[in-house]
């Protein structure tokens, strides 16, 4: 996911689905939350991950590490605007 555009589609199109989704009641409140929170823990650990990985930051079996606080704002500039 070397290309930004493709990177920012890949993390906007799920979520965009998922409020769709909600906003039209085709799923409740309860799937809605758990969607989120999976689009969140493991969707966007995996998506970031595979960026910085496929940019050669961190290798790809520290993909988890993601996960940890301060990960995202300590990749900020690799993942969102390079």
């Amino acid at each position: 996911m070397r290309n930004l555009l493709v990177y920012y589609i890949a993390i906007l199109l799920p979520l965009g689905i998922v409020l769709f989704l909600y906003s039209k009641a085709y799923i409740g409140f309860t799937v809605f939350l758990i969607l989120i929170i999976a689009y969140l823990l493991i969707y966007r650990t995996w998506v970031d991950g595979s960026r910085l990985a496929a940019k050669g930051i961190i290798s790809k079996k520290d993909r988890w590490r993601m996960m940890l606080p301060g990960m995202h704002m300590k990749h900020f500039t690799e993942l969102y605007l390079k």
